[in-house]
């Protein structure tokens, strides 16, 4: 009985000391260190994602790098993904290569073993309200490694798909508000 007493005692003390600490590291504005409100934009509401432009002659990246971005920015911004008509801002991307590069050939057949995918791209960001721009970035790449070679025989498109997820992970990046 004392011994139950004593462990809700240690429990309840452990629990208010984290959240002491907890409390104590936070602040209301990211500039101020750890904070726990959103690092993008609360001012805006909407933002327009256009299919990208490709000036490559590797077909359907441009819809998945599209599909990517906004997947990404409806599950980690508070944004809405609308139609120009309705949008506060637009992110408009440009893919400018793709590049298959091998890493190593297989001893045995010569082929290759692993292949890096590289994709380079240009993006703007801008305000429909002010027409500022918000970001821009010039050749801005993201890679990744596929495994065309037996046993596991990955296709290209697996490589394309990781990288221009990367792109849209590290985009979004860009878009948070300085901190």
């Amino acid at each position: 009985m004392i011994a139950a007493r004593t462990h809700r005692g240690l429990a309840a003390a452990f629990i208010a000391a984290a959240l002491a600490f907890v409390g104590a590291g936070c602040a209301s504005d990211p500039t101020a260190g750890y904070a726990a409100v959103s690092t993008f934009s609360e001012d805006i509401r909407t933002i327009a994602i256009p299919i990208a432009t490709n000036e490559t002659f590797v077909r359907d990246v441009e819809f998945d790098l599209t599909d990517a971005l906004i997947k990404e920015i409806e599950a980690r911004t508070s944004w809405k993904v609308v139609g120009m008509a309705r949008a506060d801002t637009v992110l408009s991307a440009q893919i400018r290569r793709v590049d298959l590069d091998q890493v190593s050939k297989s001893p045995v057949t010569g082929l290759g073993q692993e292949v890096l995918v590289r994709v380079t791209i240009d993006f703007q960001w801008k305000d429909f309200r002010n027409d500022a721009t918000l970001a821009e970035r010039r050749d801005f790449a993201g890679q990744r490694m596929f495994d065309p070679s037996r046993p596991t025989g990955e296709r290209v498109e697996l490589g394309r798909m990781a990288v221009v997820q990367l792109l849209a992970r590290d985009i979004v990046d860009v878009m948070r508000t300085a901190w």
